[in-house]
């Protein structure tokens, strides 16, 4: 009789090899364009690794936490880290994270959605007509700046509570075209603030047993090393690419955000005719 045990091995490792790519091709779009990478990670999990949507979503995210942690290590030993801009928006995103999960619970969210992706089509437009500048645009600090970091913060956190988007989509923007930072240090500070809203929603997903711990692993060792290569893309892209194919990912990102709603607003429509 044939031993099952060359089939289960095979399939273990085209398994380890599905999710090691999964992770490759988040940290990759995490190193050059500053995101968390979930955008591409969380569909590539429910397809490729049969996940459902909220445990992929949890794997993603703690797939991401040493992705960031490198990332943006990566992008300070090149001086592009705005450390203090990050902590003022890292203070408001928590504020925000925990407003946006509690909301969740309470509002209507089907006009607040639609509003929601109206804005990142904005954004993408108008990213299409804006190139940042390339050098060290580091923010200058006063009163009303710090008043916009932290209220950006807030911002980015409840939409990543209410939506679950990632921060990076609508940070990276911000911080070009209302802080005047380059797009290096835009992406840089972009990863930075990541790590702590990373680390807190995985610890709070891997205490409600929605994470695969292993898949996050994988998928996370992967996407580190691959966050090397994604930042060189980024130094080597001109200013008007990087724009332009932000501009692109933007664009990923809100046809999923109204592909989510449309199928949420079904949803709703068929519980209330049951």
């Amino acid at each position: 009789m044939t031993s099952p045990a060359p089939h289960a091995a095979a399939a273990s490792r085209a398994s380890w090899v599905r999710l090691a790519l999964i992770g490759a091709a988040g940290g990759l779009l995490s190193g050059a364009f500053g995101v968390g990478g979930g955008i591409l990670m969380v569909p590539l999990l429910i397809t490729f690794a049969h996940m459902d949507q909220r445990r992929a979503s949890a794997t993603s995210l703690a797939a991401i936490v040493p992705t960031a942690v490198v990332g943006a290590i990566t992008y300070f030993a090149s001086g592009e880290v705005d450390v203090i801009a990050a902590l003022f928006v890292a203070a408001g995103g928590i504020a925000g994270g925990w407003l946006g999960a509690r909301l969740l619970k309470r509002l209507p969210l089907v006009w607040l959605r639609w509003m929601f992706i109206a804005l990142l089509a904005v954004v993408a437009v108008r990213m299409l007509f804006f190139v940042p500048p390339r050098g060290d645009g580091l923010v200058e600090l006063d009163a009303f700046t710090i008043v916009i970091m932290v209220a950006l913060g807030f911002v980015i956190g409840v939409a990543a509570g209410l939506f679950g988007i990632g921060g990076g989509i609508v940070m990276v923007p911000a911080f070009i075209m209302l802080l005047g930072m380059s797009d290096l240090v835009a992406k840089g500070t972009s990863l930075a603030v990541m790590i702590p809203t990373a680390i807190s929603g995985t610890i709070t997903n891997a205490r409600g047993g929605v994470v695969d711990l292993r898949a996050g692993l994988i998928a996370g060792a992967a996407a580190t090393l691959a966050s090397f290569g994604g930042v060189a893309i980024a130094h080597l892209l001109s200013p008007e690419w990087s724009t332009w194919l932000f501009s692109v990912l933007i664009v990923i990102a809100t046809v999923q955000l109204a592909v989510r709603a449309v199928r949420a607003q079904r949803r709703e429509r068929n519980e209330r005719g049951r």
